[in-house]
């Protein structure tokens, strides 16, 4: 039996930074942390495209929008004071047609009702700024968009944790019963619990009688990498729809000053279907399957043409061709390898049909569940932490 004051499920970036909140605010307590891998970071905190968002995609109500301009400022600060590599090369959106412009618009009354500091800019100003970017008319130019090395953010935060900090790797969080969690090797006794655990957040709630309403609808992101680094000087975006949680197809500029494009938001059949056989899960792969054949069939958040279009991306052509579309110049054969993929892990209202927008924070009598801790939540983990800790504090004294 391990005794403990808080438990966090999960090593990702949220659950990091939930403890150096805790840590920053309560120097006494003990906390440990559960990962169910040999590592931290090891799903979607250490497979994302490493962009620090400015923070303008997000309407002004929502917990993305609240925390992504401090969050992007507070992680920017902290690679500049511990030497952490940072490019801060900057961003622009790209309108491919006409029809897009009002897009460009819209990007910038919500950055302006969420304090970004945005620019509207037309082809020659475009030009000036990013030589190979193509646009119609009008683009966005976004100087606090950043990329960073994401693991090497994770494993800074964990090396310079207190004494009263322990990560437990290899250990599965079975269940919980009475502030006493069951793992694959131990049973800790706690006295608050925070779940952040990803893929598999939902499932943990759900054990805690919390966010029933919903589960993870897992999303495949697979980025190709470009071997010629003066491509591009940064990032480019194209206009997204609005009315989904995905960008689309994009050029990154990496924090070595590599250049790859993607991801894509593939529909994946289980929940770490990284590759075709990898972690295969029969249960998953059915409840899954059986998920994504109704939407297929209802079409809800038009997932039926969302589906058929992404899974055209593993077509590397047709996915050089969806990346084609944002410039000016672009050689084919220069196209290396596909990098290491990502699952995002989508959070679906079972009662809707729909898409969960926005990060979705429950509480339970003892515990806190963070669900749909979704981009930009790398971004935001600063900011977000201290607010969930703020949110939660008076429960666990």
């Amino acid at each position: 039996m391990i005794e403990t004051d808080i438990l966090i499920v999960g090593s990702g970036i949220v659950g990091l930074a939930l403890a150096r909140e805790l840590t920053l605010k309560f120097s006494d307590l003990k906390i440990t942390i559960l990962e169910k891998e040999s590592e931290i970071a090891f799903h979607a905190s250490g497979r994302n495209s490493g962009v620090l968002h400015a923070g303008f995609y997000y309407d002004a109500n929502t917990l993305k929008a609240k925390f992504t301009v401090k969050g992007n400022k507070a992680l920017t600060d902290y690679c500049l004071e511990n030497g952490l590599p940072i490019n801060q090369c900057g961003k622009v959106v790209v309108a491919s047609q006409e029809n897009e412009i009002e897009g460009i618009y819209e990007l910038k009354r919500r950055g302006d009702a969420n304090g970004v500091l945005l620019e509207i800019i037309d082809e020659k100003e475009l030009n000036e700024i990013e030589h190979n970017a193509k646009t119609c008319a009008k683009a966005l130019f976004s100087p606090t968009t950043s990329t960073v090395n994401p693991k090497l953010i994770c494993k800074h935060i964990a090396s310079n944790f207190p004494r009263n900090v322990q990560i437990l790797f290899n250990r599965k969080f079975i269940k919980a019963n009475n502030k006493q969690a069951i793992t694959t090797n131990e049973k800790i006794k706690f006295k608050y619990l925070y779940n952040v655990a990803g893929l598999y957040a939902d499932k943990i709630a759900h054990s805690f009688g919390i966010g029933r309403q919903y589960t993870v609808l897992p999303f495949k992101g697979i980025y190709l990498a470009y071997n010629d680094d003066n491509l591009i000087k940064r990032h480019i975006y194209p206009v997204p729809d609005l009315k989904n949680p995905f960008l689309g197809v994009h050029f990154t500029r990496t924090v070595n000053n590599k250049v790859k494009i993607g991801p894509t938001a593939i529909p994946a059949f289980w929940r770490e279907n990284y590759t075709l056989k990898e972690r295969f899960n029969l249960n998953e792969f059915l409840e899954i399957l059986g998920c994504q054949t109704r939407l297929f069939l209802s079409n809800s958040f038009n997932f039926r043409t969302l589906a058929l279009s992404e899974i055209k991306k593993y077509n590397r052509n047709f996915f050089i061709n969806e990346a084609r579309k944002l410039v000016k110049h672009l050689d084919v054969n220069n196209f290396g390898k596909y990098l290491q993929p990502g699952i995002r892990a989508q959070l679906l209202n079972k009662h809707t049909n729909q898409l969960v927008m926005d990060f979705v924070v429950e509480h339970a009598e003892n515990s806190t569940h963070i669900l749909n801790s979704v981009s930009p939540a790398f971004t935001t983990a600063f900011s977000f932490a201290e607010f969930v800790v703020r949110e939660s504090e008076q429960n666990f004294n």
